[in-house]
């Protein structure tokens, strides 16, 4: 029973919850009445700290049952992942209802199939036809382990949610794991000559690793080497450009990277720095013709998704995994059947505006854009092959 949940982590949950969640999960109850004014004014305004206050609303709530309890638990799982986790609390039982809600629309929805449809034909939308579609392949570079630099704990799980994500999405996934960043060019140049290309609507290029600002760091790279193991982020741009990779013009090229892109630093989570401080706070263990001849654009149909703004860090659990990845995932389930992918990565970021926890904070960044259309998913438009 939640109430009984809640009384196990009774303790850890006023010792760690921040006073921004606190507020969060009493505009929540009050919002779906589970509790009244009253009930909130009296742990805002009866208590001074921040633990009283912790202390009187997870009582409150205990007192008031399963029910109670179990919103309460949700809506910390939605607020504060990290923590939810680290109480090892449960997850709510999936449900269709919550994806509709999240996108504010209440007009009936179309099936896949004919929201489609809807889209043949319309110069504002990529073209994407089931054969097309069929033909989709993705490539994931995942960096877990490293000779000198911190291991990425919990790297192995952004790439099985990715991994999952893509393949719902059609995509075929060419993976590799603890490159180089020579090995990484190397990668990114033979994908470019992968034979579904001249076939495929689109590709998805995801990168996971220690990184900073401009480049992805080889699982081989060294502090204050004259030589550093790195592969520059601008040679995807080139690799998948028109001169390198003709197969993909006019197609829509997506990169999601997650690393670093300056300093780190850590509270709770880990930065995906290349180091950490020894003395960093760690989490628990329980815790894209007249004469022949036309022109291209050298550089378009692109759209990249970094995991952090130039210059800070970007956060991940060893046990989750990291919130880019987390927040992808839960935003593309959500929406992908009904938003282009622009205004996928803008509910993203809207999702980390939404995780104010008083820790360190993080805003992914929409780089280097040239789509000149909508790209939609259309995710289950062909079913998938046995």
């Amino acid at each position: 029973m939640a109430d009984k949940e809640l009384f196990k982590v009774r303790s850890a949950f006023v010792d760690k919850v921040s006073l921004e969640v606190i507020n969060q999960l009493l505009d929540g109850l009050l919002e779906d009445r589970m509790l009244n004014s009253g009930e909130m004014e009296a742990v805002l305004e009866t208590y001074d700290t921040r633990a009283d206050k912790a202390r009187a609303l997870i009582d409150s709530v205990k007192k008031k049952g399963p029910k109670t309890s179990r919103r309460m638990i949700d809506l910390l799982e939605q607020k504060d992942p990290m923590l939810h986790e680290e109480l090892g609390l449960s997850s709510a039982q999936p449900a269709a209802s919550p994806p509709a809600a999240q996108s504010g629309s209440t007009a009936p929805e179309l099936p896949i199939e004919e929201f489609w449809r809807t889209k043949q034909n319309n110069s504002n939308v990529y073209p994407v036809t089931k054969a097309f579609y069929q033909s989709r392949v993705a490539l994931m570079i995942t960096n877990i382990k490293f000779s000198q630099a911190t291991q990425r704990n919990g790297a192995e799980k952004d790439e099985e949610n990715m991994e999952n994500l893509l393949r719902s999405l059609g995509y075929e996934v060419v993976k590799h794991r603890n490159l180089t960043g020579k090995a990484i060019e190397e990668a990114l140049s033979e994908f470019s000559t992968h034979p579904k290309l001249i076939e495929a609507d689109s590709v998805f290029v995801v990168i996971m690793s220690h990184g900073k600002l401009g480049a992805i760091l080889g699982v081989d790279w060294k502090d204050d080497d004259k030589k550093p193991d790195e592969f520059p982020i601008n040679n995807i741009f080139k690799l998948l450009g028109p001169i390198k990779c003709p197969q993909l013009v006019n197609k829509p090229k997506i990169i999601v990277i997650q690393a670093c892109r300056g300093a780190q630093k850590g509270f709770l989570l880990v930065s995906d720095g290349p180091n950490q401080a020894d003395d960093a706070p760690q989490p628990r263990e329980e815790d894209f013709e007249e004469d022949k001849i036309h022109f291209v654009h050298k550089e378009k149909d692109f759209i990249s998704l970094l995991s952090c703004t130039p210059d800070t860090v970007s956060y991940r659990c060893p046990k989750l995994g990291s919130l880019l990845i987390l927040y992808i995932v839960e935003i593309f389930r959500a929406d992908a059947h009904r938003e282009h992918v622009q205004e996928l990565f803008r509910k993203v970021m809207q999702r980390f505006e939404e995780l104010n926890t008083g820790r360190s904070m993080q805003m992914p960044t929409i780089d280097r854009c040239t789509l000149t259309k909508h790209f939609y998913l259309f995710p289950g438009l062909v079913a998938p092959k046995p």
